[in-house]
């Protein structure tokens, strides 16, 4: 079995107004990859491609070991999606709509589908119109779980839910990773959901790729060093990743906290949390 369950090489796409630009990584079967980045960096642009939603403009996508473009269809079955909005019929009822998935999916699971309504609490006589948002997404889960998916993609699907709801999500992904022949793409804002689950982030920002590593690398070695003016000017430039002039005192990005807090002991070099790395990349000055 290939080790990687999907593998983006030189992905381009090009809107006129919007470029996705050179855009390389691989996702691990087992394992789940946050994909961060400012509104506009590209990650719904980048999900897209993937799922032959847009027809990208270079590069190769590779899924479960394929060519994307060789099995459309089959892929389409193997890859359950979660998006921010629901895009199911609000007339609908749970029950209508696992009787048009099943149509849909070639191995469509009525009794995982059943259990999983039953664990989210979701009546299958309902109207859709009538759940709340987190309803609806554990409706979307519901679908995307029950039809022999290796791949899971979710865009944005926490956005606005509850602290309850999105730590539920993050069990379910959790779960569904526990089959290392599986693997998670989350496209996310946010990222403490992130630092809770992910194994690696990609971060993407004006439609490049900035990295792609191991969260516990980028939690555990990034840090952020604090200084004044004169101690800023004394900074090796080379040893900073981004800086920003704030009102009493300068912040610097690292990438390794503990050599910066030996070779400059005056400063204070703190921990960064993925948020902060992405603050410092897009509102941050780089060399």
């Amino acid at each position: 079995m290939n080790q990687n369950i999907l593998e983006i090489q030189h992905l381009s796409k090009d809107y006129g107004t919007f470029r996705l630009e050179d855009v390389s990584f691989s996702l691990p079967r087992g394992v789940i990859m946050g994909l961060i980045g400012e509104n506009g960096a590209g990650k719904s642009t980048t999900i897209n491609c993937i799922l032959g939603e847009v027809q990208k403009s270079g590069g190769e996508i590779t899924l479960f070991g394929q060519a994307q473009a060789a099995s459309e269809k089959e892929n389409k079955d193997r890859i359950g999606v979660v998006f921010d909005e629901n895009h199911f019929p609000d007339l609908f009822t749970p029950k209508e709509l696992g009787q048009v998935m099943a149509g849909v999916y070639s191995h469509w699971d009525w009794a995982a589908y059943h259990a999983f309504l039953a664990r989210f609490s979701l009546r299958e006589d309902q109207k859709i119109k009538d759940f709340s948002k987190g309803m609806k997404v554990k409706l979307a889960f519901a679908v995307a779980l029950s039809h022999g998916a290796e791949l899971l993609i979710l865009d944005e699907a926490t956005s606005g839910l509850d602290p309850i709801v999105r730590d539920e999500v993050l069990d379910l992904l959790l779960d569904f990773v526990q089959d290392e022949r599986h693997g998670v793409l989350v496209s996310s804002h946010i990222t403490s959901d992130l630092e809770k689950v992910a194994d690696y982030i990609t971060f993407l920002h004006q439609g490049k790729l900035v990295f792609t590593l191991e969260k516990d690398v980028l939690v555990d070695q990034y840090g952020i060093l604090h200084c004044g003016a004169a101690g800023f000017d004394a900074l090796d430039r080379a040893d900073l990743l981004a800086w920003r002039r704030e009102e009493f005192q300068y912040t610097a990005l690292v990438a390794d906290r503990f050599q910066a807090e030996k070779k400059y002991p005056q400063a204070l070099v703190t921990p960064a949390a993925i948020e902060d790395v992405m603050l410092f990349y897009v509102k941050g000055e780089r060399t």
